[in-house]
């Protein structure tokens, strides 16, 4: 007995019908593409081609199919799955190292938390701060006011100083009687 099919980038066909492939589901086309490339008489370098994979995605998908089932062909999210610098641990150190001091620089925290054997740079610390509303506040110096503090200074320098009457050292008056 001789099965005849044929498997498109849109549906598996065969001589008593069809069955759609959604182009949205991933799986089933990635699925549609292993079969076509392991059962069809092209190959797998042309089947990948005909399905937009690339040949090495191709067998990257084949063996996850074949460890995996069809559980293996659905994509997952990539990158980082946690955040390893700034752990629930290191983010409590850091909030409880602010709280303690609240003068202390995000470098210095930084600096107390690599001592103990946490990984982590100032910036990542200055972020955590930053995260909790906890950086310092820091008074911001216009141009105006940066101006006329010079502007005082100069002034200031130009006038001789009207507290001391002589050049000579001060010296203790003797007390006087009754007085």
């Amino acid at each position: 007995m001789e099965f005849d099919f044929d498997i498109t980038t849109e549906a598996f066909l065969g001589p008593r019908g069809s069955l759609a492939i959604d182009p949205n589901d991933e799986v089933s086309r990635k699925l549609a593409m292993l079969v076509k490339g392991e059962c069809g008489p092209d190959g797998p370098a042309r089947a990948a081609e005909e399905f937009g994979f690339s040949r090495q995605r191709y067998f990257q998908l084949r063996t996850l199919f074949l460890e995996h089932g069809a559980a293996g062909l659905v994509s997952r999210k990539r990158g980082p799955k946690s955040n390893y610098r700034r752990t629930q641990e290191v983010v409590c150190q850091v909030v409880r190292y602010r709280f303690l001091d609240p003068d202390i620089s995000g470098e210095v925290i930084a600096q107390k938390l690599r001592q103990t054997g946490f990984g982590i740079s100032a910036r990542s610390v200055d972020r955590i701060l930053a995260e909790f509303g906890l950086q310092k506040k820091t008074l911001s110096v216009s141009a105006r006011s940066t101006a006329s503090v010079t502007r005082y200074l100069s002034d200031r320098e130009k006038k001789p100083d009207r507290t001391r009457r002589s050049n000579q050292p001060r010296t203790r008056r003797p007390p006087t009687a009754g007085g």
